[in-house]
């Protein structure tokens, strides 16, 4: 978000602790992945049925939008013959390195996000600042991507035309008032906020730290609600902050009276959504097949609309998901 949009996330939450994070792998089987991933050797079948392929662990963030990719990963390819399950993980400083480690085999994730995550965690905390290596164009920043990724042990798959990058909305009666149609606009009215977001929104080059550089923005604190849940909108709603990040997939921000600041500067870089696998234990080709066959159909705005189900009709991700699949012709089963 995807992770900032966070996507960098959008990725949000409390952070969950290593420790219950090493517990709740364990409990999806993550220490037994290997013995049955390796082309499936130690597993009977593999017609398709029955997850014959071996086990996938697909991981997702603590957002809408993650839990629906997520969903609609693990439905394909228990489609395709895998034994696929979800397991949810607060954030990428926790996600990306079991995914690493092979405790996670997929993870859905955002081109110049996850990029830049990799550059800092490579060359340094100041790296995504001084020396980026994403930028608007998705198929340059995918390919930096890639060279950040593939000596780490993952496979980064092809991306889409669905792109969720950060958002910033405030209250369409804060708009009115300070007439704010732009973050900008936000900058040069010189008033104080305070913005309700992730944690790591304090430290993130897309949210707090881009706000002050690139749009001057007087950024006051961060009010770790989470990136676009229904707290953080209420309480820009209710003018206890003044200013959220959410994502440009967010479908519920007119139904809490906000309205988005457009980012006249191209402060987000080019958050395309796409898988990336551990390379060991899922980088065969008939994951890359299964995979791609959403990343081929899905548009932003079919990602806005799974996203608005879940939020506003309170359908189940797993549902969304699998409706999705079944009207695009994706599920045989």
């Amino acid at each position: 978000m995807g992770d900032l949009v966070s996507r960098t996330s959008r990725i949000a939450g409390a952070v969950l602790g290593v420790a219950a994070l090493t517990v709740s792998l364990a409990a999806c089987g993550g220490d037994s992945l290997e013995k049955s991933k390796d082309g499936g050797a130690s597993q009977s079948g593999g017609d398709g049925g029955g997850g014959g392929k071996g086990e996938v662990v697909v991981g997702a963030a603590a957002f809408t939008e993650a839990k629906v990719l997520a969903e609609l990963y693990k439905q394909v390819l228990d489609d395709a013959g895998y034994s696929a399950s979800v397991t949810t993980v607060k954030n990428r400083e926790l996600y990306e390195p079991s995914l690493e480690k092979g405790e996670i085999d997929v993870v859905p994730e955002y081109a110049a996000t996850l990029a830049e995550f990799l550059n800092a965690k490579v060359n340094g905390p100041k790296a995504p600042e001084e020396k980026p290596v994403a930028n608007g164009d998705p198929a340059a920043t995918t390919e930096a991507l890639k060279k950040l990724a593939e000596p780490r042990g993952l496979k980064v798959l092809s991306f889409g035309a669905a792109v969720d990058q950060n958002a910033f909305a405030v209250s369409k009666e804060f708009a009115d008032k300070n007439k704010l149609r732009t973050l900008s606009d936000l900058g040069a009215a010189k008033l104080k906020v305070k913005i309700a977001a992730g944690d790591e929104c304090e430290i993130r080059p897309f949210c707090a730290p881009g706000l002050k550089k690139a749009y001057g923005i007087d950024v006051t604190g961060v009010d770790p609600k989470g990136v676009g849940t229904p707290q953080a909108k209420q309480a820009v709603k209710d003018g206890v902050d003044q200013l959220v990040l959410t994502t440009t997939t967010d479908a519920t921000v007119e139904s809490f009276g906000l309205v988005f600041l457009e980012d006249d500067k191209k402060l987000q870089n080019a958050d395309n959504v796409l898988p990336v696998v551990n390379a060991k234990d899922a980088g065969s080709p008939e994951i890359a097949a299964a995979l791609d066959k959403i990343t081929k159909v899905l548009t932003t705005a079919d990602l806005a609309e799974l996203n608005r189900k879940v939020d506003a009709e309170r359908a189940k991700p797993e549902d969304v998901a699998k409706a999705y699949l079944q009207s695009k012709g994706l599920l045989k089963k």
